[in-house]
């Protein structure tokens, strides 16, 4: 295995194998191998882990800029220091590289108030199999000169490109945050609450929807809104006094809080951890149809439920063929995220649009064949279509 130590000794690691028409492995800290497509074998390995420098951070600009094998834990650390954060709530946060949250498009609670990856990313550099070394975007938080490549990398599970540097604008924490856990004799009423508080005037940070099941994790076997809440003290205060009534439920803040979403962040690590043939899809859908996706689950389910992103847990992967079948019939757009290596050749991994319309499809293979004519950069990582 090789590991580069800057971006330009991995542009020649990637070019002196695909020179020789060698197939590629490309990984960070392999914390997600259980996600996206199989792992095709390879003739070569490349680590990103030995890119772990902080290139340039100016706090007083709001903007970092740092190597794609830094740890994300790591990096929230660094930031949070000058009270500062990169809120994506990634799972895995603990072993996974900012390079690796960043191709797998990895996200949480708080993607409905900050948004994704995409949203906070302003540059770029990768490095591509021709040994060139591409600079997109840069260190400004307002940079809307030319076409951002960088964008392609977020999400495409280093097909693509290595990315080697992300820059980031950061976000200014909170002076107070507060949780309130809000319990419901099911999902119709807990909806119901959801769509109150998404007309009014408070706008949580996050508004988490639970099944039972996932409630069970925190002693709470009970459809349950999970709000996190941020402002001023007088913010969080009103928060607690206007949201609170809509349920029995309870407020908190402090080292709490802080291990209530930890818990939520690392729900998906936690689940595979206990279940070695188990499975999670990811259900995108419209906030109307957040109801009857959840209910669609037999096991844990937790969803971004103003967002629209489903998230269903299968202890064994047996039923997940059944329940996919039943949700492309129901035009759900659904993609199984978490699966066995062993399993991934026999489920239909992404079995709606795009990798089911075939312009979207060729597209994207497009620019595939762009980036890596010969397609040797991980093979079938993207859900086994690219």
């Amino acid at each position: 295995m090789l590991t580069p130590h800057t971006p330009q000794e991995l542009a020649e690691a990637l070019a002196g194998a695909a020179g020789h028409g060698r197939t590629i492995l490309l990984r960070g800290n392999t914390s997600k191998n259980r996600m996206a497509g199989p792992l095709e074998s390879a003739e070569e390995e490349i680590s990103t882990n030995g890119l772990c420098r902080v290139l340039q951070y100016e706090p007083n600009d709001l903007t970092i800029s740092v190597e794609a094998g830094m740890r994300w834990r790591e990096l929230q650390r660094l930031v949070g220091e000058h009270r500062q954060m990169v809120p994506l709530d990634p799972p895995f946060a603990e072993t996974a590289t900012v390079g690796g949250v960043l191709a797998a498009n990895s996200s949480g609670p708080r993607r409905r108030l900050y948004g994704t990856a995409r949203d906070l990313v302003i540059g770029m550099r990768f490095a591509t199999v021709q040994g060139k070394v591409v600079d997109s975007g840069g260190m400004v938080v307002k940079n809307v000169a030319g076409l951002d490549m960088g964008k392609l990398m977020i999400g495409s599970f280093g097909t693509l490109a290595a990315i080697a540097v992300a820059n980031f604008k950061l976000v200014p924490m909170p002076q107070a945050e507060r949780s309130l856990l809000l319990p419901f004799d099911s999902a119709a009423t807990a909806i119901a609450a959801r769509d109150r508080i998404l007309k009014g005037v408070l706008q949580p940070a996050a508004i988490d929807l639970w099944n039972p099941a996932a409630g069970a994790t925190i002693g709470n076997p009970t459809w349950i809104l999970a709000l996190r809440a941020g402002g001023s003290a007088a913010a969080v205060e009103r928060y607690e006094r206007d949201l609170a009534p809509l349920a029995d439920g309870v407020a908190f803040n402090g080292e709490r809080h802080e291990r209530l979403w930890r818990h939520i962040e690392e729900f998906t690590p936690q689940f595979l951890a206990k279940h070695a043939d188990g499975a999670v899809v990811r259900v995108s859908c419209t906030l109307k149809e957040v109801e009857a996706v959840m209910a669609s689950f037999a096991g844990p389910a937790v969803a971004r439920a103003a967002s629209g992103v489903c998230y269903g847990y299968f202890e064994a992967c047996d039923g997940v063929a059944e329940w996919l079948g039943d949700a492309v019939r129901r035009g759900w757009r659904v993609v199984v995220e978490f699966a066995p290596e062993g399993r991934k050749r026999t489920l239909d991994l992404w079995p709606s649009p795009p990798f089911t319309n075939a312009p979207e499809l060729e597209l994207m293979r497009r620019v595939k064949a762009l980036f890596d004519p010969s397609n040797l950069l991980n093979r079938g990582r993207l859900y086994g279509r690219i």
